[in-house]
């Protein structure tokens, strides 16, 4: 019996999706439930299971195809043993069994390595590379995004055009359409990190048996932040036509990096979530954006942004809003520098902070303040807990 392949139903407001990566091809067997092809959107990646057990019979839709939901991509043989892989079109390949694979066959049986990650996968399918002659650095001796890249080898002004994906077309759009429809200012401030630290190196081991999750930066800056925008009501709304919503709740996005470009899912009422909380949320975030399972609904809201570039080293940097929030705020690199205490020179932990702002319904008073009570807030951690 054939059975249809389907794509699910998409997220709403998405129209359309893009066949991103095959994982099987015509003849394979696949059991039900295993991932057969990720299909992105603007903003997502999905998996297409198969719905029975059974041979591949033929691929209607093949990578880099648009499609929509409910329609057909494949067809499967439901219960067809492997013996009957080969149809009858395919007679003249299997007299040449006795022949090398080509290596455009090794490369489409790599990507179906369960061991490889989805992002390697891709990496892979991409550059047609077989995984058998990669060897990995990873832990356990995984392969790695760079280990692939690697293989590839870089030969003397070479150069390769793809076609943007969606979600990098989507970015695009979105930071364009920014920087053409909002007043968008930054100003700065650098922050005396020492309590900050001197708290997490004392408590960080306890913070993690007792609550499973470890103690870093960003919970603190969070608490701190919120903290900030009850204070700075306007900083927490945004424009809708000619009126200023303010929000009466605090959904903050966390800016996370992937190999498909930069994704914002947001804590909802953060004003409520504990700190190890905030940490164990943010820590299963970045799984889920990095294997590309975040819904739709884990990135949708947000009534103000952090993101943090000094992990790849930043020093400084001038963060884009997130539209349609008026506000967003950039940690970056901590660097050990000279400041003035109390007339002596000595070094601290210091580290850039930058506040991006639509100026259109944010003053510079109130944006500068904002960023002052982060600094004041940060700097004194105490002050989180009593909230002054």
């Amino acid at each position: 019996m054939s059975v249809e392949v389907k794509v699910p139903m998409l997220p709403e407001s998405v129209a359309d999706a893009t066949i991103a990566t095959w994982y099987k091809k015509v003849g394979d067997t696949v059991t039900r439930d295993e991932n057969l092809l990720d299909l992105e959107t603007d903003k997502v990646m999905l998996e297409v299971p198969a719905p029975v057990d059974g041979v591949i019979k033929e691929i209607l839709q093949q990578s880099g195809a648009t499609v929509q939901a409910n329609q057909a991509v494949a067809i499967i043989e439901a219960g067809a043993p492997a013996a009957k892989a080969a149809t009858t079109a395919e007679a003249p390949a299997k007299t040449e069994k006795t022949a090398a694979p080509a290596p455009a066959q090794a490369t489409a049986a790599s990507t179906t390595n369960p061991a490889l990650s989805p992002s390697v996968r891709r990496v892979v399918a991409e550059h047609e590379v077989d995984v058998a002659q990669v060897v990995g650095t990873g832990k356990g001796g995984r392969i790695t995004k760079e280990n692939v890249l690697a293989s590839v080898g870089s030969g003397s002004r070479q150069e390769k055009r793809v076609p943007m994906t969606r979600m990098r077309a989507r970015i695009a759009e979105r930071l364009l359409e920014v920087t053409q429809t909002t007043a968008m200012l930054t100003t700065f401030n650098e922050i005396n990190l020492s309590q900050v630290i001197d708290m997490r190196n004392r408590y960080k081991e306890k913070f993690e048996k007792t609550h499973n999750a470890r103690l870093g930066f960003m919970s603190f800056f969070i608490k701190a932040a919120v903290e900030a925008l009850k204070r700075f009501p306007a900083v927490n709304a945004s424009i809708d036509g000619t009126d200023v919503v303010y929000h009466g709740y605090f959904d903050i996005g966390v800016a996370v990096s992937t190999d498909r470009g930069l994704v914002v899912p947001v804590l909802r009422n953060a004003d409520k979530m504990s700190m190890a909380e905030i940490e164990s949320t943010i820590a299963e975030f970045a799984v889920k954006a990095r294997n590309g399972k975040l819904t739709m609904e884990e990135m949708q809201g947000g009534t103000f942004t952090i993101t943090n570039g000094g992990v790849f080293g930043s020093l400084l940097s001038t963060p884009i809003l997130n539209s349609p929030q008026s506000g967003i705020l950039g940690m970056h690199k901590i660097d050990q520098r000279p400041v003035a205490e109390n007339g002596q020179v000595v070094i601290r932990p210091m580290m850039y902070v930058a506040l991006s702002y639509d100026h259109r319904i944010i003053d510079g008073k109130d944006s500068v303040s904002f960023l002052v009570a982060i600094k004041e807030l940060l700097e004194d951690p105490a002050r989180l807990l009593l909230e002054v």
